[in-house]
């Protein structure tokens, strides 16, 4: 690598082979690397015969190694920026560097690699032209007060990280929320061996997760609202009230049929219950 230039290579999210030819060439080439965690990109090292000199950057010491990465620059040397998963800067070190190396006057080149968040996004069926990413949620307090108001009158798709430990918690601060009937995703331990995406509703989830041990890493996907709007053009309403009388003729009960109605179209629990009611008193009738 000849080229003087601060490199952001994205890493794999699980599954070591994920790493692309221009990332491992990249690592290669570079006069040095600097990792969140050394110990774990030794073994992405390993896996791919890299022998470029390891640096740790991490929160507690991304100012000091800001210097060091600046003065290689300055030397025309060249250097890469990794993290232990995914893409530097995005919930991980790397947005102070880069924007003192900026500062400075250097190059800083983009090397894209797998991302947590876009593989949710994709995997959990919701529309995702848009979405909004919030990270981790913040522990307590007033900020995580204020990352929930977040999700809650959020207009698209959230999708957001959180440590395997707390993630009943998260389900439940949901559904306290008034989200308890959103539709959700969680996904866990993507691209690896035990790869786990669950769908339901925030509540039912809640409910799952709070009786099981939950390991790895794990991405969530709030499913956006419903929009209304949609429900009440066209001739999706007599669509609702066949599939509805369909389903009673199969003989479900009324809250399968509401639980059904608003899984398929978005309903809130209310209209699709109502809807559910309105198909057990026609089928009643014998219409």
């Amino acid at each position: 690598m000849t080229e003087s230039a601060l490199y952001l290579v994205g890493t794999p999210i699980g599954n070591l082979d994920d790493l692309s030819p221009r990332g491992a060439a990249t690592l290669a080439g570079v006069d040095r690397v600097y990792a969140e965690d050394t110990r774990r990109t030794s073994r992405l090292f390993q896996q791919f015969g890299i022998q470029t000199p390891l640096r740790s950057l991490h929160q507690h010491n991304e100012a000091s190694r800001s210097v060091e990465v600046i003065e290689l620059l300055s030397r025309g040397g060249s250097c890469a920026l990794v993290t232990d998963a995914g893409a530097p800067g995005v919930s991980d070190p790397g947005a102070r560097l880069v924007h003192l190396v900026g500062e400075a006057g250097h190059r800083v080149l983009t090397v894209p690699g797998p991302s947590a968040v876009t593989a949710a996004a994709g995997l959990s069926g919701f529309p995702a032209d848009a979405f909004l990413f919030l990270g981790f949620a913040p522990r307590k307090g007033k900020d995580r007060s204020e990352w929930l108001r977040l999700c809650a009158t959020s207009s698209v798709a959230v999708v957001a990280f959180e440590a395997p430990g707390r993630v009943a918690r998260l389900l439940h601060d949901w559904a306290a929320a008034d989200l308890g009937d959103r539709e959700c995703c969680v996904c866990r331990e993507l691209t690896k061996l035990h790869e786990e995406v669950r769908r339901g509703t925030v509540r039912s989830l809640a409910d799952y997760y709070e009786s099981r041990e939950v390991r790895g890493e794990v991405t969530l996907v709030l499913a956006p609202p419903a929009d209304d709007g949609d429900l009440e053009r066209g001739p999706e309403p007599e669509a609702i009230a066949e599939q509805a009388r369909s389903m009673c003729r199969e003989g479900m009960g009324a809250r399968e049929i509401s639980e059904a109605l608003q899984h398929r179209f978005g309903l809130r629990r209310n209209e699709a219950y109502s809807a559910a009611l309105a198909a057990r008193e026609e089928e009643g009738r014998g219409r």
